[in-house]
Parts: structure tokens; sequence; C-alpha cells
């Protein structure tokens, strides 16, 4: 049986048990997600969580009964007489889009109908598993123009034993909540008073960004890249040029000034562009590899932004390479080991590869289509790299490769992608002097590897609930007197991890050592150096570890000297435990 199906049954079940309890309320939409299910409703008063069990209480009475899930097809003007009647307005608004003459209902029993194109099971038996989870807000059609709805979110399995693996990663995934640890960690926060879905870095935090922009430039010029800093704003002239425009002007922010337009720019690519036209190009300077870590700015939706993973401002590690037909395919492959290269570094040893092929909104020629399409599917299956076909979820410019990361409880994360285009190339006239002395046009590939730092750096938190490894660790560890009388002492030790650039604190609070351990490991710190009389007089560190297999276990009188080898050998080879 097909999940997919079986969770959205299993929504229609819901819905039928909602409107059994509460009469007055009125149905949207109801589709299978990936990991279940939803059903969207307008309700005067809010759901609750006794409500959710009221709900799951009439569901399996449905399902008990074993109600038969039928079709029937009905002419266009007898859905919107019914759904009038029912004063129905949302199923009255998707019907009135349809352009046939006719309809799909589902019936489930004689008591609920629903507006569906199916497909369905057969009968409410057929399900086996089900929990209902969360309730949220929700706008209709993901406007917010629209009414907002109440959105029941619940899941759907084959199998209890299925169910209760999913319920299980689900509340590792709550521990593990990035929005919650940001703030427990003192690493970021976000607020409606700012502006939803702008972020703000705390002190360490930002330490922790700028480890990542620290290896992302160190790791660029390794591989031949010329780092570039483009403008935060641009008319739009640019972006009418380059398609923004007229594909993505709905998600830009756009302004006048002395009756001029620009626009805060959502990418990075007309800026790279401009530097490839800044001077005549020879063939001999191909491939040229542009890097920016480039803030951009889009207008996502409301009801979409989440944490750190959706927002509306954030930087990318964005890079264009102009190269031609002879090393495209070399570039690429490159561009792949350079992502498989860089996740590893961060503990990521999974990834799920998909394909992406022309949308129905896009330019460029189909012959352009074909050979970028072509040389993205031969550079992976060189590399001997597993991957799917995602039909038409290409770029508007070229198709792509996305690189979704595994995390520690299985998740998917998108996070690099590769785009071969070569319709920016052609509208912004871009030449290069060919070896047989014609002038040509060079290929255009987008790329980012980490992707949007804000998004890597939630999915980082949730990698490691944390407790980061030793070498990203914004606070790598803490020298904790165990009381006033080693306060001295204390500061020295710090001073010299200090100077060894450790970045480290010390407790000097008057608090008992205990509660300023227990401090120091709710806040994830991996080392806690513990110092009282014995190592005063020994001139020495308890060391407490908080990472590994060997976790919270400590070792007494260990030299400074000793010690700074440690932990400079776990910095340095960015060991990950």
């Amino acid at each position: 049986m097909d999940l997919a199906t079986l969770r959205h049954s299993c929504s229609h079940i819901m819905a039928q048990a909602v409107t059994e309890l509460f009469p007055a309320v009125k149905v949207a939409i109801g589709p299978s997600i990936e990991d279940g299910f939803y059903y969207d409703f307008e309700k005067t008063e809010p759901f609750n969580p006794d409500d959710l069990l009221k709900i799951e209480k009439v569901m399996k009475h449905i399902i008990k009964q074993n109600q038969l899930l039928t079709s029937e097809q009905w002419t266009k003007q007898q859905a919107i007489e019914y759904f009038t009647e029912h004063k129905e307005t949302y199923k009255l608004e998707l019907i009135q889009a349809i352009a046939d003459d006719y309809v799909t209902i589902y019936k489930t029993g004689d008591k609920f109908l629903d507006l569906c194109r199916g497909p369905h099971i057969g009968s409410t038996g057929q399900i086996k598993a089900f929990k209902l989870l969360s309730i949220a807000g929700a706008y209709w059609r993901g406007d917010e123009k629209n009414p907002m709805l109440q959105r029941i979110y619940g899941t759907c399995f084959e199998t209890k034993e299925l169910l209760d693996e999913y319920l299980t990663r689900l509340e590792e995934a709550k521990k593990r909540d990035h929005r919650k640890l940001g703030t427990e960690l003192e690493l970021f926060e976000m607020s409606d008073e700012m502006g939803a879905g702008l972020v703000l870095y705390h002190p360490k935090g930002t330490v922790l960004r700028g480890i990542l922009e620290d290896y992302e430039k160190v790791e660029h010029r390794k591989r031949g890249y010329h780092q570039i800093i483009g403008p935060m704003i641009m008319k739009s002239d640019i972006w009418i040029k380059s398609g923004h425009y007229d594909y993505y002007k709905e998600n830009m922010y756009i302004f006048s000034v002395e009756g001029k337009e620009f626009a805060i720019k959502p990418m990075n690519c007309p800026g790279h562009i401009m530097v490839y036209k800044s001077k005549k190009r020879s063939y001999r300077e191909l491939p040229l590899r542009l890097f920016e870590l480039g803030t951009v700015h889009r207008h996502e939706k409301s009801g979409v932004l989440h944490g750190l993973l959706r927002v509306r401002g954030f930087t990318q590690d964005d890079a264009h390479l102009f190269c031609t037909s002879e090393n495209l395919k070399s570039e690429i492959k490159d561009i792949i080991d350079f992502v498989m290269d860089t996740m590893k570094v961060f503990g990521f040893n999974e990834c799920h590869i998909e394909l992406s092929t022309r949308p129905e909104k896009s330019i460029g020629t189909d012959a352009d289509w074909q050979q970028a399409t072509e040389a993205l599917t031969e550079s992976l299956k060189e590399k001997e790299l597993k991957f799917d076909i995602n039909e038409g979820d290409g770029a508007f410019y070229g198709p792509k490769i996305d690189i979704k990361l595994k995390d520690a409880i299985g998740r998917q994360w998108q996070c690099a992608t590769i785009q071969c285009d070569f319709a920016l190339p052609e509208r912004f006239d871009l030449k290069y002097d060919a070896a047989d002395g014609t002038q040509q046009r060079p290929i255009m590939l987008h790329r980012v590897l980490l992707g949007s730092l804000e998004r890597f750096f939630g999915c980082l938190i949730e990698q490691y609930a944390g407790a980061f490894p030793v070498w990203l660790a914004p606070v790598q560890l803490k020298v904790v007197p165990v009381s006033e009388k080693q306060h001295d002492y204390a500061q020295a030790v710090y001073q010299t991890l200090f100077d060894q650039n450790i970045r480290c604190e010390v407790d000097t609070r008057n608090e008992k050592v205990g509660y300023k351990i227990r401090d120091a490991v709710k806040q994830k710190i991996p080392y806690i150096l513990v110092v009282g009389d014995n190592e005063v007089a020994n001139q020495t560190v308890a060391v407490r570890y908080e990472r590994g297999v060997n976790k919270a276990q400590t070792v007494n009188d260990v030299k400074l000297e000793d010690f700074l080898k440690t932990i400079n050998e776990k910095i340095q080879s960015r060991i990950v435990e």
C-alpha cells in the first residue's frame, strides 16, 4: 500500500471526526506530506491539546467501523450547489478554480464527503497506526492576506512498530530543536520586534558563524576561487535583465530612490556576472571561479518561516564558475568533491542526491537545457553516485544537483546545490576569446556548499544537539575554581589558555562548585577544568570532558602543558566525537 495514500486517507478520517465533534467548522485542504498529513479548518475557538485526544477517539471509532471510502463523479454545478448549501466556502473556491465540468467527490461511509482527486484506501479499517501531533496556524493558500486557519498535523504508518519508531525520533528531534537550543545556549535570537525571519547573532553564535566563514575562505582559496563582495542593493534594470524580476519579483524587496527603482538583492549572480564582464576574457583564464559570502534578502511568506531553516535575510556561500564546454564536467565533479569533503569535516557522512530537471516556467533553449542536464547527469554517473530524478524542479535558468545531508537521527537537510546555466551568459552577452580566434559564450555554474549559513547553522545545532565538537564549540572550556581561595590560580590558568587561542571562560561567581559545573554542562561546554587546593599545590588541573563515549569522566592532576597538547590536537584535526 502506498504510504502517501494511507496518510491522505487518514487526513479525511480526521476531518470527518472534527466535523462530527465541531459541526460549525469549515474544512479547507488535507494533503499527505513527507512525514504524515495535515488538515486545515476554520474554527471560531482555537483547538487545544485536549481536542486532539477527543478527535483521536472519534477517529478510532470510525476506523473500527471499517467505513468504505468511495468516489463519485459530480458535475461542477452539482458540487457548487452542495457546498453552497453547507456553507463550505473554501471548497467552493477550489471548485470554481477547476476548469473541468466534472469533479471527484470521496465519501467516507455515509456521513462525510470531500472534494478530492484521490486516490484513497478502500476502507477505514486499513488504518492500523496513527497519531495526531500538533496544532498550528496557517494562512489559507499560504497567503497572509487570506484568513488564518487552524492546522492539525498527524502521522500514519503501516504498523504500530513503525509509528513508535517515528514518535521516538520526533521526541529526539524536539530535544535538538535549534530554536530552543539557540536561546538556551545564547547563540542567536529572532523576534517580531526586529522583524519576522531576521536573525540577530549573539556573541557565541557570532563565534561559531565566524568559524564557518573562516573555513570557507581558506578552502575556497586552496581550490582556486577568488573571493568578491557585491553590493546589497542594485537597480531593478539588472534584475530585469537577469530574469529574476519576471520570475522572482514577488519575493524581492523593491523600493525607489530619486525616481529610480532598486531592489535588495535576492541572489548574488548578477554581481559575479559584472565581475566577469569587467574586462575582456580569454579561454586561458577559464574556468574563472568567483566566490562570495553574499547576504541576500527574500520575502518569504510568514507561514513558511521556521527558525534559521527558513528566513528572510541570510548569507550564502555562493560561487559562480565560468567555464568552457571542454572543462564543464571536470568543474562539476570538482564541486561534488568539494561538497563531500566539506560535509565530512562537519560530521555528515551520508547524503541523498537529486537531479532536478526543467520546470514549466523557464528561460533558455531546448538544446542548452539538454546539454546542461547531460553534463550534470554524466558527472554524477562518472563519480559513481546514486541519485534520483526530480522532474520539473530545476531553477528557471537551468537544471541542478541537490545534495541533501542526513543528520544524526536520519533527517535530510537541503544544503549544497550545483546549477548549470546557459541562459544568463546569453542574457548578459558574456564572451571569451577561444583558442581558434573566435568569440564564444562561457557556461555558468551556480553553486553553494553549505548553502545558507543560517540554515547550516541550524543544521549543526540539531546534528550535535548543541554539544558541538571541540573545534566548533563557541566556548571550548571553562575554568572552575572550587572556592575563592583558588581564584588567582584559576585566572592564571584561564590566561594561559586564552593566550594559546583557546576559547575559554573562568567562573569566579560566589556559588558552590557543583552548581558551577552543572551550569557549564548545561551550556554544553566540552571541557571543564576544576581547580582546588590540590591543583594549586601541584600546578595542575582536574579535567572533566563532556564529549564522546567517555563523557563526564574526570582525570585529576593533569599538567596544563599536557592538556594543551590534547585540546590542540582535537582542534587542529577537527575530531568529531
